[in-house]
């Protein structure tokens, strides 16, 4: 049996000192060395086989912090792992505190189409894994054919269409070989619910911008526009998952989602959650009250829809916990979880054919604060994010 575990970490905004990222936003070189050395303890917490990354700016800066990471870790291998000298040297206990370093790990990064000039800069994903990868990583992030989504009025005439080129932040798939299997992992980072404000050509920002001149329903207007692109880059990934799980390849996963767990664009991702039993629901093409689906239609159905279906690693774990504890995001007065470990059904609990399971399910979120309290200390440094991570057992592959 292989025991692997897989993490999402929103770094927020890593990117080298004096380099000016957003608008008059960049670090100071203490803020950064106070930044990495944060980054690289959290990573040394976790010791993640796979680490799904989002908002890296800077894939050097990155390694720095990695490289990091492997500085504390052997020190702390040095003065914590007694060696084969002591007779206790073979205690389980040292085996799990032993840190595995990431010198042979392999690191895919996805820089965004989108990074420009200093000051505006567009963050990219990246994963890191001790498995290594095979083939490619591959980067979604622009189509090759624009997704059109047309709409139609209550009474069936044509309503337009909504229409994306490309996807906000690009979205990065690899294929992870482990325990004789291979896994493919995506890692995304979808648009946030910031409003879209449209810019007249020429002007020097969006009017709804003025908060002076605050304008309510332009800006309602703009986050109805960063939902719907929130919804539609969902999509995208979903038909990038589907690909994968109808070749018959088990599936993970991570990222910020910009959403809680039932919000739309989180459900297209997953896939619709089956009712119980489709025998009472009347048939589509019913010609009388009575048509309904058969027991034989039942099977078949709960097997289209649960064959593509993704689950969530937070939520198996807390039926098995029996408690509900989990949060990534806090902010006015609102604790919620907008960073997903997602998985195919190959690794449910309850499906026959499980090549493996979740033990465990971890979330760092000691150094969340509600951004909206008087008191909420300065955490541009750290993260605005809590680092979650699933630990998996995998049946080994025979053949």
């Amino acid at each position: 049996m292989t025991r692997f575990t897989i993490a999402s970490f929103n770094v927020k905004n890593l990117i080298e000192p004096d380099q000016e990222y957003y608008r008059f936003e960049k670090y100071t070189p203490e803020e950064y060395a106070w930044k990495q050395s944060w980054l690289a303890d959290q990573m040394l917490t976790m010791n993640a086989d796979i680490v799904c990354f989002q908002e890296i700016f800077s894939e050097a800066a990155l390694r720095n912090v990695i490289i990091e990471t492997d500085e504390l870790g052997h020190a702390a291998n040095a003065e914590a792992i007694p060696d084969k000298s002591k007779r206790y040297s073979r205690k389980a206990i040292f085996r799990k505190l032993a840190y595995e370093d990431y010198a042979e790990a392999s690191l895919a990064f996805a820089p965004n189409l989108f990074d420009g000039e200093p000051g505006r800069r567009r963050p990219g994903v990246a994963i890191l894994s001790r498995f290594g990868f095979v083939g490619e990583p591959e980067i979604i992030q622009e189509l090759p054919i624009p997704l059109t989504i047309p709409f139609s009025d209550l009474d069936g005439d044509d309503s337009g269409h909504y229409q994306i080129k490309r996807l906000s932040r690009p979205v990065l798939k690899v294929r992870v070989p482990m325990g004789g299997h291979v896994v493919t992992v995506f890692n995304c980072h979808l648009k946030s619910k910031l409003g879209e404000l449209p810019k007249p050509k020429g002007a020097p920002f969006p009017p709804a911008a003025d908060l002076v001149n605050y304008d309510p329903a332009e800006r309602a207007l703009g986050s109805l526009r960063s939902g719907l692109r929130r919804m539609a880059e969902a999509w995208v990934l979903r038909q990038a998952i589907l690909a994968e799980i109808r070749q018959g390849n088990p599936v993970l996963v991570t990222g910020d989602f910009n959403d809680s767990e039932n919000a739309v664009s989180s459900e297209i991702i997953t896939g619709e959650a089956p009712f119980r039993n489709y025998a009472w629901l009347r048939r589509h093409d019913a010609e009388t009250a009575r048509d309904r689906y058969s027991d034989a239609d039942n099977d078949i159905i709960q097997e289209a829809i649960g064959s593509v279906k993704l689950y969530s690693a937070e939520k198996l774990f807390v039926r098995k916990s029996l408690r509900d504890m989990v949060f990534t995001s806090a902010f006015g007065g609102v604790f919620e979880s907008i960073d997903q470990v997602l998985m195919s059904r190959h690794f449910h609990p309850d499906y026959p054919g499980k090549i493996g399971e979740m033990e465990y399910f971890r979330v760092l979120n000691d150094h969340l604060t509600d951004g909206s309290h008087p008191d909420a200390p300065y955490n541009k440094l750290s993260s605005d994010h809590g680092q979650i991570m699933a630990h998996i057992a995998l049946d080994e592959k025979i053949g």
